[in-house]
């Protein structure tokens, strides 16, 4: 998060929506309130990140071959081809596209 917050990031054009989503979750399964998904929200409203707009472009083709090759939704691929795409460094906790990430050669960043 500190790297984001000095030096921006890109994301998928579906991140906004699976950040709101994922805090929604939180709030129903009681872990979050909503005046606390709202900060949160705001928090990153602040930050230097920007959506692609040539998401949906890959979603047919190299979106779906990374999703089938590594087993991985094609959400989660998105951000594999993102990364690949944009020669940059994948920021994920999760093990799949960690993964993936490095069998497609990708420098990572979180854990």
């Amino acid at each position: 998060m500190m790297q984001v917050a000095g030096e921006g990031a890109v994301v998928p054009a579906i991140w906004r929506l699976e950040v709101a989503n994922g805090l929604q979750s939180g709030i129903r399964r009681r872990r979050l309130t909503a005046s606390k998904r709202d900060a949160l929200l705001a928090a990153l409203a602040e930050m230097d990140i920007a959506a692609d707009a040539e998401t949906g472009r890959y979603a047919w083709t190299t979106t779906v071959r990374l999703a089938e090759r590594h087993s991985l939704t094609i959400y989660d691929a998105s951000y594999v081809e993102l990364a690949q795409r944009l020669s940059f460094p994948l920021a994920t906790l999760d093990a799949a596209m960690r993964n993936a990430g490095r069998a497609c050669g990708l420098a990572l960043l979180g854990i």
